[in-house]
């Protein structure tokens, strides 16, 4: 029986890049994935939702068109069989290269359930060598100094009369619908619920998203919260917040969505998008002995479990349940089971959200600085995309971007936009955070003209009362936090 410095027990996006940073630095390396490489991102999240909403944006941009002097007397309409082939395909391109990037780097893949294994379930060569652990996989067991836990997540869910029918749907299912629902209703205004609502409502389906919380996106700046929420219901999508489902009632194919306050909303397929929970099926035989919390491994700052040569970076821990952040963390675990003490910085990354417009956002929100430093010890500043040359070039002169910043040092605490463009120019913000790059020398950098990220320097310079750019009553050198 083979012994492997490195176990990794899924190959999603922590999973694979574990695997791959552990083969570089000289380990043997096995990882076993009991489905597709890739993960819940590659498979069933951010890459199979992010190409429904180009064909959302493609929408847009045909309605559009009459503005730059295109006519078309041609009438579009959805095909929903072609969008499902299209967004398999660039799934399939992409899985299909993380398994070509394994194998360039010596990474052996072992395709099945996996999970960990007591050292006296029959292992001899586990009982003699001390630190060995068991995986079993298929029935067959392997050992390996140090195991990589990657089980990443699955759909959540709630115990509501009626949730369990084929019409209610979670984000594993609706990507596969190969015919468009005239009425969508979706539970949970997150994330996942408002960039699939955002793409079927382009599509042509009604879409009402229910959300218990006071506002959609509640994870971002009320700000970025409050204006997708204003371009939504001009976009036909209906928005009820602070209500809860209570039970869902099903009859002649419709569901209909019964809620606290007495709203009955009548649709033809629901999605169930209240967030993700840890998959930690790959606990096995350790699954009372790993501490947990709140439903997730509980790991230290070099994201080893309760017990040494575990790991567990990615989405199995809760931390930052992000494709980025899976990355990360995956590789540093990876150097950390190979010997090395890194801590994982989760400090500054970007959170985005593909709507139309797009928001990102990353540090903390205007709320949070408040709490955490007081109104009067932060400052803040705004650029508007309807000042912006590029954004109104290309029709998208709806949105901002917001700084925070620290009024002592002029530190940059967090970064808001809302608009086009927004989750590529987030970057430039995170790494100009991480680097501790200030505010007021942010503003005196020279950007590209005309670029959409001109406007992130001008809000720099807004929360400092240097924009050149904004009229000067709007500006001022002491913007508070108020």
């Amino acid at each position: 029986m083979r012994q492997y410095d490195i176990a990794v027990i899924g190959g999603g996006p922590a999973g694979y890049i574990a695997a791959i940073s552990g083969a570089q630095m000289g380990a043997s390396v096995i990882l076993f994935e009991k489905s597709v490489l890739g993960g819940t991102c590659l498979n069933r999240g951010c890459i199979p939702t992010k190409t429904y909403l180009k064909g959302a944006e493609i929408i847009h941009h045909i309605r559009m068109s009459e503005r730059y002097g295109i006519v078309s007397n041609t009438e579009y309409s959805m095909d929903m069989k072609k969008a499902v082939g299209n967004k398999n395909a660039v799934v399939k391109q992409l899985t299909q290269g993380v398994g070509a990037l394994l194998r360039s780097n010596g990474v052996e893949v072992v395709y099945g359930d996996a999970c960990l294994a007591a050292a006296e379930s029959g292992c001899e060569r586990a009982k003699q060598v001390s630190g060995l652990k068991v995986v079993v996989c298929g029935g067959q067991e392997y050992v390996a100094h140090n195991v990589l836990l990657c089980g990443g997540s699955k759909a959540g869910r709630i115990p509501i009369p009626g949730i369990d029918h084929e019409n209610v749907l979670t984000s594993d299912e609706i990507l596969d619908l190969e015919q468009l629902p005239k009425r969508l209703g979706i539970i949970g205004g997150g994330v996942i619920g408002c960039e699939i609502g955002a793409a079927f409502s382009a599509y042509g389906c009604e879409v009402t998203i229910i959300e218990e919380q006071e506002r959609i996106l509640p994870q971002m700046d009320v700000e970025i919260s409050e204006s997708l929420r204003e371009t939504f219901q001009r976009d036909g999508i209906r928005v009820l917040t602070s209500s809860r489902v209570r039970s869902i009632k099903h009859a002649s194919g419709e569901c209909v969505l019964v809620c606290e306050n007495d709203d009955r909303i009548t649709v033809d397929k629901i999605l169930l998008s209240i967030g993700r929970t840890a998959d930690l099926s790959c606990l096995g035989a350790f699954k009372e002995q790993i501490a947990l919390e709140r439903g997730y491994v509980h790991t230290d700052e070099f994201l080893q479990t309760s017990i040494p040569g575990i790991y567990a970076p990615g989405d199995i821990n809760g931390k930052s349940m992000l494709a980025h952040a899976a990355f990360k963390m995956g590789e540093a675990a990876a150097k950390n089971a190979m010997g090395e003490r890194i801590s994982c910085d989760l400090c500054h990354i970007p959170g985005c959200i593909y709507t139309l417009p797009e928001c990102a956002g990353v540090g903390l929100t205007q709320e949070q600085a408040r709490r955490q430093m007081g109104a009067d010890q932060i400052l803040v500043g705004r650029f508007p995309f309807a000042a912006n040359g590029r954004a109104l070039a290309c029709g998208a002169g709806t949105g901002f971007v917001k700084v925070i910043v620290g009024r002592t040092y002029q530190e940059l605490l967090g970064v808001h936009i809302f608009g086009g463009m927004a989750t590529e120019m987030i970057a430039e913000a995170a790494s100009l955070m991480a680097a501790e790059v200030l505010a007021d020398e942010i503003g005196e950098m020279i950007h590209a003209h005309p670029t959409f990220s001109e406007a992130f320097m001008e809000a720099c310079a807004d929360a400092t009362g240097q924009s050149m750019h904004l009229p000067k009553s709007n500006r001022s050198p002491c913007r508070s936090g108020h």
